[in-house]
């Protein structure tokens, strides 16, 4: 190609297709498995006349094995980069669905959510997260953002899960939905590549000579630190991260989980219940693509305390919109929704800007697995809340008050260029 040409056509680093196939797999997966879960939620328990206990178990057993494998995987996605996970683990999620779709006990049902499970733990958060990592390091707070941002738009797929349930039931839309992701996931899968070394770029877009592909100058010098899974585990940094989005896994899981549930308990039509729950995702994009690039600029601990904020606000908010009135769900949706979606594009950075890259994935991985304690306790307690009292109210009150114990941890977090401080000297 003529040098002008070059000059006015730069070369897109690849690190950015990278992004785009994330956010695509984040959107389908997300939406179907996760948002969607509260779609098929009801059809399910009204069917086999199961408690709600009983059905948002299944959202714990997901949670327990996510967080089980998260470590494993993320030490597989160092070791053998993301495109084999990632092909694999949609391959068993849509086995899971398709499961599923048979589903004729409650063993059956449980068995269903533990490969879907599988499939998710393989091909998104740990995985993309790491994948999007290592092509990035001064802007990994905006890719992490617009890659996660596909989570938040995945949103959109509850109502078209609604109609689906509608026209055809919910089991030929498990097994509708099982198809499309051996369609979309899988020829997604093979855009990935593992590091940007290996095919003679790094980080951001900067070639071996230091100049950038992405705007053409050069990138300046940051401190890179490199911290084993060992290590990352025994300093008080990892766990005042840990901690605080173990509430945030809580928090997310256990409303998006009984949102549907908890409007028709209140006297809200489907249709309408379904909208607040695309809401939720949607406006967490706005979260994830503000406060991740924020991230960028700012103290990420200040701005993770302040997402944590946000957070708690939007619990009350939900807790008190049947005695304050419906308009509460508006807020609810925008600090909710917009202080979610930002701790989860801050998560990925503030790992990379604590722990480095070289075991990222390994500690992402832990990271991911203790969070996922939340997502074990959150669906079934709030469901035991309902069955017990026939209210969520007390619920999402408790989730209000924790967010002022997660903004506290976040915030007493050492700064990034203090180090790693062990918890007890070797």
């Amino acid at each position: 190609m003529p040098v002008h040409l070059k000059s006015r056509f730069p070369r897109v680093f690849y690190g950015w297709w990278i992004v785009a196939a994330s956010f695509f797999i984040a959107m389908y997966v997300g939406g179907v498995v996760f948002y969607g879960f509260t779609a098929v939620f009801e059809p399910i328990a009204s069917e086999f006349g199961w408690s709600y206990t009983q059905v948002s178990f299944a959202a714990s057993l997901r949670g327990l094995e996510m967080g089980l494998l998260a470590p494993v995987i993320g030490m597989l996605v160092d070791r053998w980069g993301p495109r084999r996970l990632i092909f694999g683990g949609a391959a068993v999620t849509a086995l899971g669905l398709m499961l599923l779709s048979r589903t004729n006990s409650l063993l059956m049902f449980f068995g269903a959510f533990l490969l879907i499970a599988l499939g998710m733990s393989s091909c998104t958060m740990t995985v993309l997260m790491t994948a999007v990592a290592n092509w990035f390091r001064q802007k990994v707070g905006i890719a992490s953002g617009i890659a996660v941002s596909g989570f938040g738009c995945g949103g959109l797929l509850v109502p078209v899960m609604v109609r689906l349930i509608e026209l055809y039931q919910w089991r030929s839309t498990m097994a509708i939905l099982a198809v499309g992701m051996l369609g979309i996931v899988l020829p997604l899968s093979l855009l990935f590549r593992h590091r940007p070394e290996q095919y003679g770029d790094l980080p951001d877009g900067r070639a071996k000579d230091g100049v950038a592909f992405d705007n053409g100058s050069v990138a300046p010098q940051v401190i890179q630190t490199d911290v084993t899974a060992r290590q990352a585990l025994k300093s008080r940094t990892f766990w005042h991260i840990a901690v605080p989005f173990t509430y945030h896994v809580m928090a997310v899981s256990s409303i998006v989980t009984h949102v549907m549930p908890y409007l028709s308990s209140i006297g809200i039509a489907r249709s309408r219940s379904s909208l607040v729950a695309t809401g939720i995702p949607l406006m967490s994009v706005v979260g994830r693509l503000g406060l991740g690039s924020l991230g960028d600029r700012l103290d990420r601990r200040l701005v993770a305390a302040c997402a944590y904020a946000l957070m708690g606000l939007g619990a009350l908010c939900f807790a008190c919109a049947p005695s304050g009135g419906t308009w509460l769900f508006m807020p609810f949706l925008i600090l909710f929704g917009v202080g979610y979606g930002g701790n989860n594009a801050l998560r990925p950075s503030l790992t990379r800007e604590y722990f480095g890259r070289a075991s990222f994935g390994a500690v992402f991985g832990l990271i991911i697995g203790i969070n996922m304690l939340g997502g074990i306790v959150g669906p079934p307690a709030a469901g035991w809340v309902f069955d017990t009292w026939g209210s969520y109210q007390s619920m999402w009150l408790v989730l209000a008050g924790l967010a002022v114990a997660a903004m506290v941890s976040i915030l007493t977090t050492p700064p990034a260029g203090a180090g790693v401080r062990p918890l007890a000297t070797d």
